[in-house]
């Protein structure tokens, strides 16, 4: 399960992102973000409460990148060392902004 909360300041959008981003909820979270990226130039997602990450998960997080490159910033915040880890096996740590 995966329990997203969205909160937008100006062009900030920032995204918390709570359980598992898998094969079932990463279409949930993909569908959100379509809707939510209009006029963002800076998209931060808190990954603090993600647990676990798979490479449905990852398929959002590249497609989103593209879009955000072309139109500003996507940062990844307080992303734990599972998570981390499956970016390091997968390469994502030198595509993604991590802090």
């Amino acid at each position: 399960m995966l329990h997203i909360e969205k909160k937008q300041d100006q062009d900030t959008l920032t995204i918390f992102l709570e359980g598992r981003l898998d094969t079932t909820t990463s279409p949930d979270l993909e569908e959100m973000l379509k809707g939510s990226l209009d006029g963002v130039t800076n998209l931060i997602l808190d990954f603090e409460k993600l647990e676990y990450i798979s490479s449905a998960g990852l398929r959002v997080l590249l497609s989103t990148q593209k879009v955000m490159n072309k139109q500003g910033e996507m940062k990844l915040i307080h992303v734990r060392n599972e998570v981390i880890e499956i970016f390091e096996v997968t390469g994502f740590l030198d595509i993604l902004t991590v802090e």
